[in-house]
């Protein structure tokens, strides 16, 4: 095999175009275009072909696929388990965290982490995409799920608590004039589906209208704060600010877990080892604010 190819071959079968795999990988369009081009002159075979819509495996990329897919995972295994036998406390952890946690939850803790161990960097990456640890494409991953089923190590660390939520603005003038069971009311939904009434009936505002749809929890939050509906929020997102009110009828919720999960080869590096646990003492400290029982005290 091609070993310096295989990157560029797999990013293009995976998301479907050059573009995509170039972003995917951090390369230029170019780049990419000519690995699989050097690739398949090689080969003395054409591997994908191109059209408008994108590019699709030919019969031999079918073939090559599984081939460099158990290449990618035996090198990947290989520079994991080296990699766990690092003992030094420095270095760079590559983290991966939702955004509903990383705007709101984890920067105090990323501080404090950082000013415990100032020799230790840190390479955050937002997204609500769950890397894929296995392919090392973060060393730690932070979810928020009620179950993990990934061939990974995991600490379920706590448990976060959702409510019902508004804008005082909204509490004052809209909901006042809402019918029964919420009738006149806008949701602030994050799907389009018929999920939307499945869950909308087990509160008081069941025939309220899903009118706007954010399929992310910051932008729900932005939405609500600036007084076009009322929505689920986390409870650790929202306490202390007092943009926000719970809707009248509601209670808090417990809801998803926090999960702290890693590569089971890298938790013998002594950075992410160190990472891990700083990062679990201290989610587990704040389980009070992120599970409601803070504002269930107010």
């Amino acid at each position: 095999m091609e070993w310096s190819a295989m990157p560029y071959f797999l990013a293009i079968a995976r998301e479907g175009s050059l573009r995509a795999a170039a972003l995917s990988l951090g390369a230029t369009h170019a780049t990419v275009d000519r690995h699989v081009k050097a690739l398949e002159a090689s080969y003395g075979v054409r591997l994908f072909d191109r059209t408008r819509g994108g590019m699709s495996l030919t019969p031999a990329g079918e073939s090559l696929l599984p081939l460099a897919e158990n290449a990618e995972d035996a090198m990947n295994g290989a520079k994991a388990r080296v990699l766990g036998l690092d003992q030094e406390a420095y270095g760079t952890v590559k983290v991966s965290v939702p955004p509903v946690l990383g705007f709101d939850l984890l920067p105090r803790i990323f501080q404090a982490f950082s000013e415990a161990y100032p020799d230790i960097k840190l390479d955050i990456t937002v997204t609500n995409r769950f890397e894929d640890l296995n392919r090392l494409e973060a060393d730690v991953s932070i979810r928020v799920a009620y179950e993990v089923t990934d061939d990974v190590v995991g600490r379920k660390v706590a448990q976060t608590a959702i409510g019902l939520y508004c804008s005082p603005w909204y509490l004052e003038h809209k909901v006042p004039q809402s019918g029964p069971d919420g009738a006149g009311l806008d949701w602030v939904a994050w799907t389009d589906s018929d999920d939307v009434q499945r869950w909308a009936s087990k509160t008081p505002y069941s025939k309220a209208n899903a009118r706007h749809v954010a399929r992310e929890v910051v932008m729900q939050k932005e939405m609500i704060r600036a007084g076009m509906g009322f929505g689920y929020l986390p409870v650790s997102s929202v306490l202390g600010d007092h943009d926000f009110v719970q809707m009248p009828g509601t209670k808090v919720e417990l809801n998803r877990w926090i999960w702290i999960l890693m590569h089971g080869e890298l938790r013998k590096t002594m950075r992410v080892r160190l990472f891990v646990d700083f990062m679990a003492q201290e989610i587990r400290a704040m389980r009070k604010l992120i599970s409601g029982e803070a504002q269930n005290a107010l």
